[in-house]
């Protein structure tokens, strides 16, 4: 299923969900999430081949300060759109000892092992991009859209989860920069002013 991203910021919940553009909002465990909660544990993972032929474990990350995660995929337009938000990222904030992880559990023939190869040396990524195919990880993190992403501290508990930014379509536009306080928050030893904002992006399809 594709996402159309001119209609991502449709305000009519039962017509995204149609389209497979998913704008979730749920009570059961946080305001956006069904699964997971800020201040809860961050579930691991382990072994996950990753694009540049390695496998990537979340305890190889132990000695990080934070470890961003965000799922994400090859297909959808919004993910692409957060690309080169996430490399500048990477570069900046890696010589901080942060780490972020891209992880796709996504089904769809574009997002094989393969092909995620292939995006990532086309676009020069400088981070970590998992696949999970049994998209175990994905249900566990309570994750229904690309991108969707977690901020996760020194003590791998849930600090931060939802959107990057309020602005998928250009990273100029964005005035609020969810991710980068979180961790700028984080690295100072305090809570993040914002910890979970609304996920807007592409529906993950579990099988």
């Amino acid at each position: 299923m594709h996402c159309r991203p001119a209609l991502v910021r449709s305000l009519a919940p039962l017509l995204a969900l149609t389209l497979g553009v998913v704008s979730v909002g749920s009570a059961d465990a946080s305001e956006f999430n069904q699964v997971l909660d800020v201040g809860d544990k961050a579930p691991a993972f382990e072994k996950l081949p990753t694009a540049d032929g390695k496998t990537l474990s979340l305890a190889d990350l132990k000695d990080k300060k934070a470890v961003v995660i965000v799922f994400t995929c090859n297909h959808c337009p919004v993910a692409k759109a957060y690309e080169g938000r996430m490399k500048a990222f990477a570069e900046e904030y890696g010589k901080k000892g942060v780490a972020l992880v891209a992880l796709s559990v996504s089904q769809e023939p574009e997002d094989e092992l393969s092909q995620m190869t292939a995006r990532a040396k086309e676009q020069g990524f400088n981070f970590a991009y998992a696949r999970d195919e049994s998209q175990a990880v994905g249900k566990a993190y309570g994750a229904t859209v690309t991108p969707q992403t977690f901020v996760l501290g020194p003590d791998r508990k849930v600090r931060y989860m939802g959107a990057w930014d309020d602005s998928w379509r250009e990273a100029k536009t964005a005035e609020e920069h969810y991710v980068r306080d979180a961790v700028d928050a984080v690295l100072a030893g305090a809570e993040p002013a914002i910890s979970e904002k609304r996920q807007v992006g592409c529906g993950i399809v579990y099988e």
